[in-house]
């Protein structure tokens, strides 16, 4: 007997078609399962001997669902579902409001078979929890996401589809070398073989993924998190130079890596190299520096300085 027509293998394909599908009827769970509508309902009975409750309702519109039980029955996820919930929890960002996202979906089906007392507050929190992206952000699709991890991890060069802009898409050779989230965003690290230079790529950017039978082998000292902190402070349009009274170490509790890089002068005094294409945004950055510090490098930069302590000296006066 094939390990999918086993009566286990069915009654567990049974719950998760239930979980999926509240009030489905015995006439669709055998249609999917390919069994008669008797068969379906003596699967509905072993999952009840089980102590799993499945509830069901006589009428034109009732069905089965997972009622609330004692004990928490098994949960069955899609490889969708479980990523969704991976990445929600990294980058922060929960759609758990949202029925038709796999983090919605997943969500949806611990709420329901949560004890009454349990469920019904944590329902009420979802339905006043749910949060806007920051503008920009946007998360990408968790397949496109297992995609260019699995590739990474088994070094196989990928051919992408990638969005320049709307409309606009572009076929890059890359051999991936990490995928990294950083404040909501998800990139991948990469070289490209289109461009033969080293890339970072936005994920939600990426449209079609291709895995090719071409080994991909990453620097022997690749730090993930400093390569991007290094390519986000780099190649922007005003350059910056700024100089710390204060050591490295101290300096770097007080501005991020990707403000660019850190370069002790001696023991006491700090080079900040890097580039911005916000003068603006970038000298108020720079307030959190607790140490004197100089504007040497960028006309824009300083001229932002001085506009932004005219106004902290109006405010105070």
């Amino acid at each position: 007997m094939k390990r999918d027509e086993s009566p286990t293998a069915r009654a567990l394909l049974l719950l998760e078609l239930i979980q999926n599908s509240p009030g489905i009827t015995a006439e669709r769970l055998a249609g999917r399962l390919g069994v008669s509508e008797r068969a379906a309902r003596r699967y509905v009975g072993i999952l009840r001997e089980a102590g799993i409750p499945i509830e069901s309702e006589r009428g034109p519109y009732g069905g089965y669902r997972v009622g609330r039980g004692v004990r928490l029955p098994p949960l069955m996820f899609t490889q969708a579902e479980a990523l969704g919930l991976v990445m929600a929890v990294l980058d922060g960002h929960h759609d758990a409001a949202d029925p038709a996202d796999p983090v919605g979906v997943a969500l949806g089906k611990i709420l329901r078979v949560l004890p009454e007392a349990v469920g019904e507050p944590a329902a009420a929190v979802r339905s006043l929890s749910a949060r806007h992206f920051e503008p920009g952000v946007r998360t990408p699709g968790p397949e496109t996401t297992a995609a260019l991890v699995r590739a990474c991890a088994a070094r196989h060069r990928l051919r992408l589809g990638y969005r320049i802009r709307p409309g606009e898409e572009r076929l890059m050779e890359v051999d991936p070398w990490a995928v990294v989230v950083r404040r909501g965003r998800w990139y991948l690290l990469c070289w490209s073989h289109t461009k033969n230079a080293r890339r970072v790529l936005r994920v939600d950017k990426v449209a079609d993924v291709e895995v090719l039978d071409v080994p991909a082998v990453p620097p022997p000292d690749l730090d993930p998190a400093e390569m991007l902190e290094d390519h986000l402070s780099a190649g922007w349009r005003h350059e910056v130079e700024v100089v710390v009274d204060a050591p490295a170490e101290a300096v770097a509790e007080w501005i991020p890596r990707s403000l660019g890089r850190r370069e002790p002068i001696d023991a006491t005094t700090t080079r900040l190299v890097g580039s911005t294409d916000e003068p603006d945004w970038y000298v108020r950055q720079l307030t959190a520096i607790r140490a004197p510090f100089r504007i040497v490098g960028s006309r824009e930069l300083r001229e932002a300085a001085e506009a932004l302590g005219r106004r902290l000296l109006q405010a105070g006066a």
